[in-house]
């Protein structure tokens, strides 16, 4: 089986070592992503929905590069640098998915790249 890297000029460009995706088989695997305007590489830090909002968009230009669609999403994982924003990161989370929701996990951190409040990564099927 070989991997294929993902990578779409929709989506921020990886701030290190890494790729935006890469896909095994029938498996994507995306990178976390944060709240990066990708035309301008700028930080969406105005309120919290908003930048859920963002790394949404971002996770779904992936997965449209990829051939897929939040309902391909298999599985999340939440980093947030506050657990009292939960509630308002879950809303706007929820409202992209339809039904038969995702696996998950969201935990706490300590900090997380470009200062920002909320990162998310995900395993999609294909």
């Amino acid at each position: 089986m070989t991997k294929q890297i993902i990578n779409t000029s929709n989506a921020p460009a990886p701030i290190g070592p890494y790729s935006q995706a890469v896909k095994v088989g029938n498996l994507l695997f995306i990178s976390g992503q944060v709240a990066i305007e990708p035309a301008t590489g700028n930080v969406i830090s105005s309120n919290i929905a908003d930048e859920t909002k963002q790394v949404m968009k971002n996770i779904l230009a992936i997965l449209t590069n990829a051939g897929a669609g939040f309902e391909h999403i298999v599985k999340t994982t939440i980093f947030l640098s506050d657990m009292a924003l939960f509630a308002d990161v879950n809303t706007v989370y929820g409202s992209y998915f339809e039904k038969d929701f995702p696996a998950r996990e969201t935990v706490a951190v300590k900090g997380l790249p470009k200062n920002v409040n909320v990162e998310i990564s995900v395993t999609a099927f294909l």
